[in-house]
Formats: structure tokens, C-alpha cells, sequence
């Protein structure tokens, strides 16, 4: 696999990591207590481009491959330290507008594309619910046809963006008898009748991308609102989620850059015993570790983001890349705090936020446990 970029590729990477040292100075610590989205760097990001990356150019975008994208999301994980506000752009690039790209019909991306690219409109993606969980298909809520309208009714948990999103990709099932194929996808704007979203939920990280609930009562939605055709949702759903757990993770890579090199520059300068800490073998191990698997993580993301770019539906790939980054995150993570003692055990060093960041790796877009049974299905167990 070629990982050798070209000088402009390199030059993109340069460009966003400057950006966001320069135009992402907010105070990640204090949002993070407060459980508040920064609204300015979202502005901030949409102004310089970000969400138009993946996004055709006849939409106003920059239409860059897939690869091209995960890499200056590493760039992002590595030069901006709000973990939240990076899965909370991804959420949008592999959730939202990967359902809206792939179909959406022109008037649907008429509607909600080039606000998304202002930076107007943030897009929620609504499957889970208390009864499903892992269980993705065993959804409650419902879509009943009414004359040209659909009534949905139902309750939608742990959606990212719930609180501040203009609109919802929302799945219900149209035909509750016929399982998994039953279930369709239907766009739904906030201000809908019917449609009520929660304040944020408080959570143990990621405090910065908005997490709640919607809540659907008799929310009338036109036929012209449903993403696909009838019965589609599981496949929709599918689709998403095969682009979502192979690509969301990309900013990890770079933050365990960033780990990487705030531990190195620490256990050179702190000294214990008259040297400094980065000569006792037990640290010096664990930033080998550190590398170990930042070039592995990275080795697998490229990897299985170039076969989903070229056409080739990879689950193996996905379920294998959504562990092993999000476990290499939570692990380095560790070490960083190990590494830092004291210091990285305090709130104000920033070292500790980074592990309870990862932690929610191993569980959104399908827990670690959930692509383990995937693997060992693909392998014929």
C-alpha cells in the first residue's frame, strides 16, 4: 500500500494543521465542563472548507477521494486537541452527507447541502433507540402512511447532535412485519411539528459534540421526505455504517501523533534520579508501544479507506480498522496519563480528557465487542 503522498497532498495536510492552531484556540477545557458545542470553531471549520471535502464540486465542494479526506482528518486529529469537535465534523462527512451523496435525489440536495457546506445547517443521524442498541434493526419507531404523508412516532437515543441539529436522518419502520426489511429512512426538519429533540445528555467525554434524544409524536412528514425508496432503511443503514466505522476514526490517528509527541517531549525534559524519566526502561517502553501503534493504526486506516474508496463494500476491513484504532486511542491515551503521572492526571493538563475522549471510540458506530462477532462471522464461525 503507497502511503507516499505528493507535495500538494502534504501541503493540504500543512494547511489544516496551521488552521487549526491558529483558528482553533478555544478553550477546550472549559467547553468540555460545561458540556458546550463551540460554535464558533464549527463556523470556523465550515469557512475553511471542511465539510465541502467529500462533497461533488457541481454541489459547491472539493470533491477529494476518500484517502485524501482521512488524511487531513489526521491532520485535524493531530493540530486540534477538541476530540469531540473532530468526531462531531466526521459525523457529517461519513454519516450525514454520506447518506445524502449516495440517495439523496437533486432536491433533497438542493435543500440541505450547500447549508450544510456554510456551516448553516448540521445534519443528526437518528437509528438508535433504547430497545436496539447493538441490535440496530430492532427499532420501535414508525412510519404510517397518511394520504401522501407519514406519521412517525417513537423515541431515538444517543444521537449526536440532537440538541443543535436542523435536521435528522431518521429510521422507522414502514412495514413493522417484515424485519430489518421493513424499515425506511426519511429526512426530517427540526422545526417539523411533532419533532422534539432534548437538551444535551451529560457524558463521561466527546462533552463537546452534543449528544440527546429525539423524541417523534404524530410528526407529519411529507412523501417526498423519505432518503431512498421503501423498505431501503437497512440498506441505507448498512452503507453508512460500512463508511462511518472505516473512516470516523481518522483524526485518532493524528491524536495519537500528538500524544506521541507531547509524552516524548515530556519524559526528555522531567527528571527522576538525576536523568531524565525517559531513560528508565518502563517509559521508554511505553512510547515505543506508542509508536508501534500509531504505524500499525495507521498502516490498517489507509488500508481498508482505499477499498472502500475503490468500490469494495469492506466489512472485514471496517469491523478490523473500528477495534484496533479505537483500542490503540484508549491504550496510548493510558500510557500518555502514565507517562504525565500526576500531571496527567489533572484536569488542567488536558492529558486525561484525551482518554476520556476514547473511550467512546469503543462504542458509537457499533461497540468493539459488536465488530468482534462481525469478524468472527466473516470468518465463518
Amino acid at each position: 500500500m503507497d502511503l507516499d503522498w505528493n507535495n500538494e497532498e502534504r501541503d493540504l495536510y500543512d494547511g489544516v494543521v496551521t488552521f487549526c492552531k491558529e483558528s482553533l484556540q478555544h478553550d477546550v477545557g472549559a467547553l468540555d465542563a460545561n458540556s458546550e458545542f463551540p460554535k464558533e470553531a464549527w463556523q470556523s471549520c465550515a469557512d475553511f472548507g471542511v465539510l465541502g471535502w467529500r462533497v461533488p464540486a457541481e454541489l459547491g465542494g472539493k470533491d477529494y477521494p476518500a484517502s485524501l479526506v482521512a488524511f487531513l482528518m489526521e491532520a485535524f486529529g493531530y493540530g486540534c486537541e477538541d476530540n469531540g469537535l473532530a468526531f462531531a465534523l466526521g459525523t457529517q462527512l461519513w454519516g450525514v452527507q454520506t447518506a445524502l451523496l449516495q440517495f439523496g435525489n437533486e432536491e433533497q440536495l438542493e435543500k440541505y447541502v450547500p447549508g450544510m457546506l456554510r456551516g448553516e445547517l448540521i445534519g443528526a443521524h437518528a437509528m438508535n433507540e433504547d430497545s436496539s442498541g447493538s441490535d440496530a434493526f430492532a427499532i420501535e419507531t414508525t412510519a404510517v402512511a397518511d394520504g401522501d404523508d407519514f406519521l412517525l412516532n417513537g423515541e431515538k437515543t444517543l444521537v449526536t447532535f440532537a440538541p443543535n441539529a436542523d435536521f435528522a436522518i431518521v429510521f422507522a419502520k414502514t412495514a413493522p412485519d417484515a424485519g430489518q426489511w421493513g424499515i425506511s429512512t426519511f429526512l426530517v426538519d427540526a422545526d417539523t411539528p411533532g419533532y422534539t429533540a432534548s437538551e444535551p445528555d451529560e457524558m463521561m467525554g466527546l462533552r463537546t459534540a452534543p449528544y440527546g434524544r429525539v423524541l417523534l409524536e404524530d410528526c407529519r412528514v411529507p412523501s417526498s421526505s423519505m432518503l431512498g425508496k421503501t423498505g431501503a432503511g437497512a440498506s441505507i443503514f448498512g452503507f453508512i455504517q460500512s463508511w462511518e466505522r472505516s473512516l470516523v476514526l481518522a483524526p485518532h490517528v493524528g491524536a495519537m501523533q500528538r500524544l506521541l509527541e507531547q509524552s516524548l517531549a515530556f519524559a526528555r525534559e522531567r527528571k527522576r534520579g538525576g536523568a531524565p524519566i525517559g531513560k528508565h526502561q518502563a517509559i521508554a517502553h511505553r512510547i515505543a508501544d506508542m509508536k508501534l501503534r500509531l504505524e500499525t493504526a495507521r498502516l490498517l486506516l489507509y488500508d481498508t479507506v482505499r477499498k472502500q474508496q475503490d468500490g469494495a463494500a469492506d466489512m472485514m476491513g471496517s469491523a478490523l480498522s473500528k477495534i484496533y484504532l479505537s483500542e490503540c486511542l484508549t491504550q496510548t491515551a493510558l500510557d500518555a496519563v502514565a507517562i504525565h503521572g500526576g500531571d496527567g492526571y489533572l484536569t488542567e493538563a488536558g492529558i486525561e480528557r484525551n482518554l476520556r475522549d476514547a473511550i467512546g471510540a469503543t462504542i458509537y458506530s457499533g461497540t468493539t465487542d459488536v465488530q468482534r462477532n462481525i469478524i468472527a462471522r466473516l470468518l465463518g464461525l
